[in-house]
């Protein structure tokens, strides 16, 4: 699965040269036009990595960093014309990772990217294998292939189980139909994406009443909620 950029910058010409770049060297791009975009396009394409300009309209970069500080699992780097260390001390202490000063060497912006989604990957890495997964009130555990939900155990298929497992080991992480399709169902299997609401469906009635722990993430897919 190819790494998620977004990058967020009021000026066409900095935004399309930037997800060229990166599509070239096949990472999945999205992008935004100010702040407030910025922030639902967060929601809606789960970037990995996002690639912040400071000055933008409706909302600046500082304060969309502030907006996402307890964001898990996500790299920023900011682009700002201003050099100055008053700057980049502010950005690095609202959250971003990196600092990229205006006119860059798209090169060397690619290269930071690119360590930055490796650390990312590295601390979303997953338990072992062997490890319970833990969201709120429910308990996954991958050795023994139990569920429990308040300490009750939980009666899943197999695939009910593979299912809640993924999700439950990636909490927050919004997977697409297709793709759980893929990972849980295996790329060989011809059925359609209609299976995996019916699972969904299924794994929400045995977590009642803490059906919210799963949910439904309107045009894209589902993710587990860690807060439900």
């Amino acid at each position: 699965m190819s790494t998620r950029v977004l990058i967020a910058d009021d000026e066409a010409a900095i935004r399309n040269s930037i997800a060229y770049a990166l599509k070239r060297e096949h990472f999945t791009v999205e992008t935004a036009t100010d702040g407030r975009d910025a922030l639902v396009r967060v929601e809606q394409f789960r970037p990995d990595v996002l690639v912040l300009d400071v000055m933008m309209p409706e909302m600046d970069g500082y304060e969309v960093c502030r907006r996402l500080e307890q964001r898990r699992g996500l790299g920023i780097v900011l682009l700002t014309a201003r050099d100055d260390v008053i700057d980049r001390v502010l950005g690095l202490e609202l959250g971003a990772d990196d600092y990229v000063a205006k006119p860059f060497d798209i090169r060397e912006l690619i290269a930071r990217i690119k360590a930055l989604a490796r650390r990312v990957d590295r601390e979303n890495a997953p338990p072992p294998l062997d490890e319970p997964r833990t969201l709120g009130p429910l308990t996954v555990q991958p050795a023994s292939r139990e569920a429990r939900i308040d300490g009750q155990s939980l009666e899943l298929t197999p695939k009910e189980f593979d299912l809640l497992l993924l999700l439950a080991t990636h909490p927050g992480r919004v997977y697409t139909r297709d793709e759980l399709l893929e990972l849980v169902w295996g790329m060989d299997y011809l059925g359609e994406t209609r299976t995996v609401d019916i699972h969904i469906q299924r794994l929400r009635k045995k977590l009642d009443p803490h059906q919210s722990l799963l949910q439904t993430v309107y045009g894209i897919g589902y993710r587990s909620e860690p807060q439900a």
